[in-house]
Formats: C-alpha cells, structure tokens, sequence
C-alpha cells in the first residue's frame, strides 16, 4: 500500500521560520471541523529542515516527523476536553488553541486535514506543554 506524504506542507514548514504561523497557514480555515467530546486537534510539527548547527536534514528524515513527531500546534479543543470526570482529574490545567503540547504518537490518531498531517488526541494523552517545540526530539 502506497502512503501519500504531503511534500509541499511538509517543506512549508520545515523551512519557516514562524512554524507556528506557517501550521496555521497551511491548514487554513477549520470553521468547517468541530472536535467532539474530549478531543484535541493538533498539527504535527515538523522540525527545520536545517539543524541549529548548519546540517542539512534529508528529506526522509524531515517526512518522518509526519509519522513519529512528538510535538504539534494545539488546533482545536472538544467541549467536554480537560474537564474533570470519574477517570480523569486535571486540577486546572490545559492547552489552548495556539499552544504546543507533546503527547505520545502511540495515543493519537493520525489523519491529514486540508492536506497537513494532523492528530487527533484524546485530552488525558497530552503529556507537556511547551513553548518551544525544537526541544522534544
């Protein structure tokens, strides 16, 4: 089975230099998408496809943020995301919209929306939220 890699999303990331606009940019206007329950929409982060240190990343290894970045762009949160239930207990605490968050590849549910790889999280899977994507490998 073939896999569809959206190469040009992929490089208009990698090579921003405001990923966090250039996400936003690429998958465009969301009015269309409602997140149910107690998901959370997020957009995968691909890392520059240049290192701090001047080396060049091969593609493969840029596309393979698509299939095990930890790290994305809070898009959309579901109504009932982050409030406390019988299993769940949050004590205050969430992402917004426009936050990055890490979360384990393994917990999220992969998809492509308007073309940008995408997960789909359920609240409880997102582990840190931090303010710079470029440290979580």
């Amino acid at each position: 089975m073939s896999v569809v890699v959206p190469h040009r999303a992929i490089s208009l990331v990698s090579e921003s230099k405001n990923p966090k606009q250039a996400i936003i940019d690429t998958i465009g206007d969301l009015s269309g998408v409602d997140v149910l329950f107690n998901m959370v929409l997020i957009g995968t982060y691909i890392r520059p496809n240049v290192t701090k240190g001047g080396i060049i990343r091969p593609d493969a290894n840029v596309q393979e943020d698509v299939w095990q970045g930890k790290a994305g762009l809070v898009l959309k949160v579901g109504p009932n995301a982050f409030v406390d239930d019988t299993d769940d207990s949050f004590y205050g605490q969430r992402v917004e919209i426009g936050e990055w968050c890490v979360y384990k590849v393994g917990d999220a549910w992969s998809l492509n929306i308007n073309n940008y790889p995408c997960r789909l999280v359920r609240d409880s899977s997102i582990k840190l939220k931090v303010k710079d994507p470029n440290i979580v490998f």
